[in-house]
Order: C-alpha cells, then sequence, then structure tokens
C-alpha cells in the first residue's frame, strides 16, 4: 500500500515533520521529484535537522530511505546529507538510488546563477540550485542518467555533443568561462564512485515490497502552486509537486497509492517570487515570522525569511483537490495562539467579483483577499493530545476551515516534536 505525503500551497507547509511521524509505521520512504532546491526541518530524538534530498524518514532503523527517479540527484549534496546526519549519532541508514534518476551537474548550478544574474530584476527568484536548468537539459534529451556514469564509453562520446552546445551559451550569452571535457569526464568518474554502493533498480524493487504487502510513503517537495502546470506559472518549481506524479516518478502502478496526507499550516508563508494574495507586511508580518515555525520562518535551504499571510482557503481548496486528498494534515496550530483575532481568507475579489475558485496566474495577480476574522484563544495549545480539550475558539478555528476547504483534517500539529500531533476524526472522513 502507498500512502503520499504532499504540500497544499507554496511549499513549507511542515511535510517534514508528517513524513517523519508516519514512516515509523512505512518500510519504504521515497523522494520522488524535485532536488536539493528545498528542504524540509525535522525535530526528532537526534535533533533538528534540515534535509535536501534524503526522504524525511531516514531517521529510523526499519526503513529504506529512496531516491526516485523523478529525483533531480545532486550527488554531493546526498553524500554530505548522509555524512551529516551520520556525524549526529543517527545509524547509517538504508539508501536506494534509482539507476533512471538524472543527475545535477556543475554547469547546472552556474547556469542557473548566471540566469537569474542576467534576468536581473526580472528574476525567478531561484535558490540557484540547478534545477531548472537540469530539467530543461532532462527534456531536451541531453541529461546524465545515473546507469550512464557506469558506462565509460558512452560518457566519451556523450560529454563533447552536450559541451558543444553549453559552450556556445556560455561565450555568446553569458560572457563565462566554458567548460573542460576533461574536468567533467573527472566529476562524472568521481560521482560515479560515490553514489555505486547505493544504485539499484527502484521500481522494481518497490513493485516486489507492495507484493510483499509492504508500506511505501512518498514525499512530496514543495506543493500545490508551486507546481509547472497547475501552480501559479511561471514562478513555479520544474517538476510536478502532485501526489499523482508520485507513480511516475517512484515508478509505482497509480491505482497503489490509496492515501494521499495533503499538508497545509494553520496561516500561510512563501518563499521566493510570485502571487500571494493573502501576503501581510511590516510589523503584524515579523511577529508571525519570528513566532512561526520552530524557530522562525525561515527557508530551510536558503536561510531566506519567508513571505507570511493568513490562511487562504481559496488557495487551499484548490491545492488539496489538486492533490486528490483524502486527508489534511494542519500544521503549526500553536503559532497562533499569540493573537487576539485571526484572519482568514475566503474569498478573492477580482475585477469587483468575489470567488471562491483558484484563477489562472493573470487574474491571480490582480485578486484581493476577502477576509472574515475568527476569535483567537490566546492560549499556549502545545502538550494537548485530543482534539477536544483544545479551547472552544480554536476547535472553531480548525472546524472553519475544514468547512470551507472541503477536506477532511485529520490530524492537527501543535508544535515541532514528533509527538506533538492530535488526530481527529473528522466529520467530513468517508
Amino acid at each position: 500500500m502507498i500512502k503520499a505525503v504532499v504540500g497544499a500551497n507554496w511549499g513549507d507547509e511542515g511535510k517534514g515533520k508528517i513524513t517523519d511521524m508516519l514512516a515509523e509505521k512505512a518500510d519504504y520512504i521515497v523522494r520522488f521529484q524535485g532536488g536539493a532546491n528545498a528542504g524540509h526541518t525535522i525535530v526528532n530524538d537526534y535533533g533538528k535537522f534540515a534535509l535536501h534530498t534524503l526522504p524525511s524518514g531516514v531517521f529510523y532503523n526499519h526503513t529504506t530511505s529512496v531516491i526516485g527517479n523523478g529525483v533531480a540527484l545532486n550527488i554531493p549534496i546526498l553524500i554530505n546529507e548522509i555524512k551529516s546526519i551520520t556525524d549526529k549519532g543517527v545509524p547509517a541508514p538504508k539508501i536506494a538510488v534509482s539507476n533512471r534518476a538524472q543527475i545535477v551537474m556543475p554547469y547546472h548550478i552556474l547556469f542557473d546563477q548566471y540566469e537569474e544574474e542576467r534576468l536581473g530584476k526580472a528574476s525567478f527568484g531561484s535558490t540557484k540550485s540547478g534545477i531548472a536548468p537540469f530539467y530543461s537539459d532532462k527534456y531536451a534529451k541531453i541529461g546524465f542518467q545515473v546507469s550512464e556514469l557506469f558506462d565509460d564509453e558512452l560518457l566519451q562520446e556523450k560529454i563533447p555533443r552536450v559541451c558543444a552546445q553549453k559552450n556556445v551559451l556560455l561565450e555568446h550569452l553569458y560572457h563565462k568561462p566554458a567548460i573542460d571535457e576533461k574536468e567533467l569526464l573527472d566529476t562524472l568518474h568521481e560521482y560515479r564512485d560515490m553514489i555505486a554502493p547505493y544504485v539499484c533498480d527502484v521500481s522494481l524493487m518497490l513493485d516486489k515490497a507492495l507484493k510483499e504487502g509492504k508500506t511505501v510513503l512518498l514525499e512530496g517537495q514543495l506543493g500545490t502552486l508551486k507546481d509547472p502546470d497547475h501552480g501559479i506559472y511561471p514562478m513555479v518549481t520544474s517538476s510536478s509537486t502532485l501526489a499523482a506524479y508520485g507513480a511516475i516518478g517512484a515508478g509505482v502502478a497509480p491505482y497503489e497509492i490509496k492515501e494521499i496526507v495533503t499538508v497545509c499550516k494553520a496561516y500561510s508563508s512563501a518563499v521566493g517570487a510570485g502571487a500571494f494574495v493573502s501576503e501581510i507586511f511590516g510589523d503584524e508580518a515579523d511577529e508571525l515570522r519570528r513566532r512561526g515555525g520552530d524557530g522562525g520562518e525561515f527557508g530551510a535551504t536558503t536561510g531566506r525569511p519567508r513571505r507570511m499571510g493568513w490562511f487562504d482557503c481559496v488557495a487551499s481548496k484548490y491545492g488539496c483537490r489538486m492533490q486528490g486528498t483524502t486527508d489534511v494534515a494542519f500544521t503549526v496550530l500553536d503559532v497562533l495562539g499569540y493573537l487576539d483575532e485571526i484572519p482568514v481568507c475566503v474569498g478573492y475579489e477580482i475585477d469587483g467579483e468575489v470567488t471562491t475558485d483558484f484563477p489562472v496566474t493573470s487574474k491571480l495577480e490582480k485578486a484581493k483577499p476577502v477576509l472574515k476574522t475568527l476569535p483567537g484563544w490566546k492560549e499556549d495549545i502545545r502538550g494537548i493530545k485530543n482534539f477536544d480539550e483544545l479551547p472552544e475558539n480554536c476547535r472553531n478555528y480548525v472546524e472553519f476551515i475544514e468547512e470551507q476547504i472541503g477536506y477532511p483534517i485529520t490530524m492537527v500539529s501543535n508544535g515541532p516534536g514528533r509527538s506533538d500531533i492530535i488526530y481527529r476524526k473528522s466529520p467530513l472522513s468517508k
């Protein structure tokens, strides 16, 4: 059986914690898309970790952590990440890397930096991790698959062909040094030696596991609104962030995905450029940012301060629908305990008309939030284990949002730790 953990919004919803928690009962945890351009923050008995490539269930002895074929694999980052957790006393994890995963090349990172420089103020707010150039090459069919690292004849034929194309751009568009073919081959040999112990046919391995009745957890990166097809294009990522893509990015049958846990924050946050209707600014945003998350709302990969906003019912309803949500995990509810009143975005006003349906990007840019204010609960709710024990206004807040988005909130996170979770039977549960 397969469960997917995905994000409803712009990313940064708290998926890492939910994956880490659900991984206790999983056998395999699979990253199925994205690269090291975003991170998941995990707090557990070993300490606090920011993971970028490893799945968030890597801290359990009984799990196998899988890098699926849909991932943009930066090999040195993966190897350094494994070392960073074992250096802190975490037992060496079991890791499997798909032989069909494609590799982030050193020049992808350079091209990402050069393009952001060239665009200046019109840039996309990239993390400069090489993700867009990587996926461009993948779909232009000039990327390098992990399996190709072990075929020297193929590499020696392919490297000059790729360099010829890249060096034209480097010289004439960016005015930067050319790629040296021998250096690139040496780098790929180093990558081969680093990754060799982990490479396998992941799709075959997962097929066997499912036939044996094992549990597989798919871990998505970012959220619905960063999907290249269904998100706030062009301010999106370069691989699909939807649970449906999990079947492709892990190499499994789509009908095996039985549960889709979509993670929503109790307020909104985003890193990077793009439309963000419920965004708040100034002191109000600073206060929420400072109190938010575990130690403040700053990107796990970039350290950038996140943009802050109130909960957006329009975006979240859409985000849950596109994911095919069976369960909503509602995170960081404890953060809002300082507020007397809590605004919630319940609609968008566009050209004088109010809608509760999420529009295309050009209309989104014109949208103004329609806010409804709910009373706060002015209490610390950390440590509470039962939904009924939450303050009445806190329960009302969760129930109001559930009604607005139309999907069952079955998990409520009220603290950063693995055990800070309230399980709830929702009236919307099927």
